[in-house]
């Protein structure tokens, strides 16, 4: 059981690590990140439960509806709403690039639990699967959906718009990445490519938002904040 519990918490703590330290002018509070990532940990119970009900009521008559909503918008929309609702207001949320950790963190709870929960019934042999499939797309939705809000916040204009796109942009992501691993015979000849492509829209989004929190200290502070100050 140890072995499961390590092999199912540390991809989740690696990349949410690996994001965190991404931040480069005013890194969190690492205690705010972990009571983020513990909503999204929670989140795992009443998302079951409901995807549940779905399923024994005879809710789910397709891959599409399995894809793009009973898993998809449903995972989604819940961590949207504790991200939007518990941290954007929050004032340890001072910069565009806090939205892409405490939107990581958020992802990456629930991941993990799923994970563990995986790997319990399915033995650790699925690990290194789990770890560059779930989790990673998991962590990359989270990417996604906090540089959207992080723009939401700190940029002027129509931030509704910016919003409506943290949901709905991860909600589209999660549910082809889904509607791949359900329909798909060889499944494995498009989900890699989908990860790779993944990986550069996220990474291109934590770079944009490296940009924004440094135009942001630049307007505040009138000139360029150092780096770890």
């Amino acid at each position: 059981m140890l072995g499961i519990l390590s092999a199912g918490i540390a991809p989740g703590l690696a990349l949410l690590s690996y994001f965190y330290l991404k931040d480069e002018y005013e890194p969190e509070p690492i205690s705010f990140v972990l009571r983020t990532f513990l909503y999204g940990a929670l989140l795992v119970f009443p998302i079951m439960f409901i995807q549940h009900v779905l399923v024994t009521e005879h809710l789910v008559k397709s891959d599409l509806f399995d894809a793009f909503f009973s898993t998809g918008l449903l995972e989604e929309f819940f961590k949207w709403f504790v991200l939007f609702y518990a941290v954007y207001q929050h004032v340890e949320f001072d910069e565009p690039f806090d939205g892409i950790v405490y939107g990581v963190a958020v992802s990456l709870g629930f991941a993990t639990i799923e994970n563990i929960f995986y790997l319990v019934a399915n033995g650790v042999g699925h690990a290194m699967t789990r770890a560059l499939l779930p989790v990673s797309s998991h962590a990359l939705f989270g990417v996604i959906m906090g540089f959207y809000l992080g723009k939401a916040k700190f940029t002027g204009g129509l931030k509704a718009k910016w919003v409506f796109l943290s949901l709905f942009i991860p909600f589209i992501l999660h549910g082809l990445y889904d509607f791949i691993l359900l329909t798909l015979e060889h499944w494995v000849y498009i989900i890699f490519p989908f990860m790779i492509f993944l990986w550069w829209f996220g990474l291109t989004k934590v770079k944009k938002a490296k940009i924004l929190s440094a135009n942001h200290f630049k307007k505040q502070y009138g000139v360029q904040k150092t780096l770890h100050s």
